[in-house]
């Protein structure tokens, strides 16, 4: 019986077998969205890859096998209806789902820039703002700004402790411990903060 670890282990060494985990390495992965009925290692992703590509992982694989059993172990013995409660109600309905931007039909589409306030699409000169949100701009460029301060604080909080981790606090960080959350949320820190940027960069005054 084929196991998600293999496929991702696999798919890795496809990609670039330099970087490929060797024999006894602990190889991890997370079950993203695909075809309704696709088996658990069909799903299987390097956590780094999606990431990087934006690929939405499913929140109801996550939520049934790993979230829900533990809590109603705690809860039932608790509450009458722990499973109605926990798992059930507007609290559950509202799920962030990454938009993938190399696969899929994402391929063949076509980017266009957005309104920063409104989200808008916008054409032409303009780059920054709609029309209607003209009347906000500093409102809303203070709040990127602001966006952009919060990110390079947040990288640099985990950079620094990374650093600390390995011994010194003046050199780059070298490790890719994939078993160390701090490194996901180091890679997800530096990718927010460059979108942020970039957002940033639209404006000109």
């Amino acid at each position: 019986m084929l196991q998600p670890w293999t496929i991702d282990l696999q798919r890795k060494t496809q990609r670039d077998a330099a970087t490929a985990p060797n024999v006894g390495d602990r190889v991890p992965y997370v079950i993203i969205k695909a075809a309704k009925g696709a088996k658990a290692y069909e799903r299987s992703e390097d956590p780094i890859f999606v990431l990087e590509n934006n690929i939405p992982i499913d929140p109801q694989y996550y939520l049934e096998n790993q979230i829900s059993k533990p809590l109603l172990r705690i809860f039932e013995p608790i509450l009458k209806n722990a499973s109605k409660e926990l798992l059930q109600g507007s609290h559950t309905r509202s799920i962030s789902i990454s938009t993938p931007s190399n696969s899929g039909i994402m391929k063949f589409a076509k980017k266009q820039l957005s309104c920063i306030g409104c989200k808008a699409l916008i054409s032409g000169s303009d780059r920054t703002l709609c029309s209607h949100c003209k009347g906000r701009e500093a409102e809303l460029y203070c709040k990127t700004v602001a966006n952009v301060s919060e990110l390079e604080k947040l990288f640099g909080r985990l950079w620094t402790q990374c650093q600390e981790c390995q011994g010194s606090l003046h050199q780059d960080v070298l490790c890719t411990s994939r078993d160390c959350p701090i490194f996901y949320r180091r890679k997800k820190a530096q990718k927010d903060m460059a979108e942020a940027k970039v957002q940033l960069d639209r404006w000109s005054f």
